[in-house]
């Protein structure tokens, strides 16, 4: 049940981030569209009274369109999925930790998966095969904050599709 209601809050989560995700998107292309117009215009007026300067108008005009550019590029990158850093996944399953715990090998792992392990191949550790039982398990509290942190600012790593 505790997956299911994980599930639900992540659908929910993700489809909150893709609405802002394209409002931030419908805003910054509005924006860069006035910018640019507002440059094209700045650009007639310098080559009105810059006679015989063209060339120097039409050279920096084409820097300001191309700062312009790499500005609204890296605005975007915040919303552009990527992958998520390995040390916020579980070694096993590959995916973002929900509830992480670590053993006393060192390993961080996700509780169900490890309890999953401990349950139906047997209790030992899947690194070391040292005996390891549900009582060793501690929560990781470091890397439960990290993932907290990591999907406050990258809501696009709450699809779970």
């Amino acid at each position: 049940m505790i997956e299911e209601i994980w599930q639900e809050l992540a659908k929910a989560k993700y489809l909150e981030w893709e609405d802002a995700s394209n409002k931030r998107s419908w805003g910054l292309q509005s924006l860069k569209e006035a910018c640019e117009q507002a440059l094209k215009e700045q650009y007639v007026v310098d080559v009105s009274q810059m006679e015989g300067f063209t060339d120097e108008a039409e050279n920096a005009h084409m820097e300001q369109l191309e700062s312009l550019s790499l500005v609204f590029s890296k605005a975007a990158e915040a919303d552009i999925p990527s992958e998520v850093p390995d040390y916020l996944c579980c070694k096993i399953t590959l995916d973002i930790f929900r509830d992480p715990v670590i053993i006393p090998s060192g390993v961080t792992y996700e509780r169900a998966v490890i309890l999953d392990h401990l349950q139906k191949v047997g209790k030992f550790d899947p690194i070391t095969r040292e005996p390891l039982d549900e009582h060793q398990l501690v929560p990781n509290l470091a890397i439960k904050e990290a993932v907290g942190a990591f999907l406050d600012e990258h809501g696009w790593a709450y699809k779970t599709d």
